[in-house]
């Protein structure tokens, strides 16, 4: 059974019921107000003014009718009167006797009501037999029939056959076919709104979700799915499409990674293939008897030397970075000063800054004291690293390297600069540059000994500490090297 049959006969259902209890409550209402359960048969047909009394007591008063037009003077009997009284307190009415201005005869459980005043006028043509009437704050129905006692002596009479009603139960008797009806409508008409409604808004979000699965099973991820409600199934849809968009990033994450390693083992046969060709090459020398003299035995084994150290130089740095971006690498965090810390490794370089005769600057150098978190070790190997890119590619006289730090409070975060004034990178390239093994130029790249590991190292080192790292550069207009270092607290 689907959930839009299950929701319609649901509805239906509440409708039926709903109706079904509702007259059921109103004759238990009728019941309890009039206390006549036999008068429940004619409920939807009698009505106070036309039908005042049961079939029992319009019997009473057709006897009683009768009397009054053949011998009405049996109707000055007390004991007769008293009689017929009591047949109709059986019945839970009354009977009134009038005889000209007095009441000749009353009901003992209506005496303490006024109804002298209460009752009609002679009407001897008897046009308007059934009606009701008020007696202060009680409300009665009757029957009556004018005569006369005495026709000649015009002594006038009237009987009264009567009963005491609720307004209350005469209106609900009148008007409960209309709200039945009434009721009816409604519960129907709330009924279809809220299947529609339901259905809106479950049935059909439901619905997209199930073509949602499927376009899924089919392996289109790309689907978006928009929650048009705040409530569970919105809830649903949202924790559905979150799922969808993980399982996406998680698919393209991984085609992503298969690509890198397609990548990472390209770069590495290449990066490897070179300097195994050079020291297979030497060896063959060697082995060949090339090198017949000292010297030229000791250049060949020179030269073997520095291919070998080249690769395992690569080969480390692959390591660490493997270990880097695995999270394997623990960093070891203490409290230093930025500007000394950031001094003491780039004078570290102070020799390679002499033998390739570059002029070092420092700039915008902040006067108090800068505190940041930092692993020294792991910062030495970004500054050596951006240090050696520069000290590689300048060739433009005079070298120069620039390097500035600034505090900047209000992002909370030191900025550090480090620029030359080398070749510059292309613009295309610029985005790249801090992918391992990329290079902006490989036939240079390759005679510099670069492994392309350097930028991709510093840039997991300085995200590992919380910054981030960005590059700056035109091609002839030398680069500029950005990092950030969250502050340990504000300057003082």
């Amino acid at each position: 059974m689907s959930i839009r049959f299950r929701l319609l006969f649901s509805f239906t259902s509440v409708v039926i019921v709903s109706v079904t209890l509702f007259m059921l409550a109103a004759y238990l209402l009728s019941v309890a107000v009039t206390g006549d359960l036999r008068s429940v048969r004619s409920f939807y047909t009698i009505h106070y003014s036309l039908h005042p009394l049961s079939e029992e007591e319009e019997s009473i008063f057709l006897d009683l009718k009768y009397l009054a037009k053949h011998d009405p003077a049996k109707l000055k009997d007390l004991a007769l009167l008293k009689d017929y009284d009591t047949q109709l307190k059986m019945v839970q009415a009354g009977l009134l006797v009038r005889r000209g201005d007095s009441l000749l005869y009353m009901t003992p459980n209506m005496q303490e009501s006024d109804f002298a005043q209460a009752l009609p006028d002679y009407e001897m043509g008897n046009y308007s037999i059934r009606n009701t009437m008020n007696v202060g704050s009680r409300f009665f129905a009757y029957a009556k029939f004018d005569f006369y006692f005495d026709e000649a002596a015009q002594e006038m009479g009237s009987i009264f056959v009567i009963r005491e009603r609720s307004p209350f139960a005469e209106l609900v008797r009148n008007m409960l076919p209309v709200f039945v009806g009434l009721f009816a409508f409604i519960v129907l008409l709330t009924g279809l709104v809220l299947y529609r409604y339901v259905t809106r808004k479950i049935v059909l979000p439901l619905e997209g979700l199930r073509k949602s699965a499927e376009r899924i099973k089919e392996g289109d991820l790309k689907g978006e799915l928009r929650a048009t409600s705040k409530d569970e199934v919105g809830q649903l849809i949202l924790s559905f499409d979150e799922m969808r968009r993980r399982l996406q990033d998680s698919i393209q994450l991984q085609l992503q990674y298969e690509d890198n390693r397609k990548q990472l083992l390209s770069n590495i046969s290449h990066d490897l293939r070179t300097p195994i060709t050079t020291i297979k090459g030497y060896a063959e020398g060697i082995r060949d008897g090339v090198a017949r003299t000292p010297e030229k035995l000791e250049q060949y084994a020179r030269a073997i030397h520095t291919r070998a150290s080249d690769m395992e130089r690569m080969v480390e740095e692959l390591f660490y970075y493997s270990k880097l971006d695995l999270k394997k690498e623990p960093f070891t965090f203490e409290e230093a000063e930025a500007v000394s810390l950031l001094r003491e490794l780039v004078d570290e370089h102070a020799i390679d800054f002499e033998r390739e005769s570059v002029q070092l600057k420092w700039e915008q150098m902040p006067v108090q004291p800068v505190l940041i978190r930092a692993d020294r070790e792991k910062l030495k190997r970004v500054i050596r690293n951006l240090l050696s890119n520069s000290l590689k590619f300048m060739t433009r006289e005079p070298k120069i390297i620039t390097v500035s730090i600034r505090a900047v409070e209000e992002e909370r975060f030191v900025s550090v600069m480090l620029a030359d004034n080398g070749p510059g990178i292309k613009a295309e390239a610029l985005p790249l540059v801090f992918d391992r093994f990329y290079r902006a130029d490989e036939s240079r790249a390759s005679a510099a000994g670069g492994s392309g590991l350097g930028l991709a190292v510093a840039k997991q080192i300085i995200e590992g500490h919380g910054g981030s790292i960005t590059a700056r550069s035109e091609e002839g207009g030398g680069t500029e090297i950005h990092f950030t270092l969250p502050l340990l607290k504000k300057r003082r």
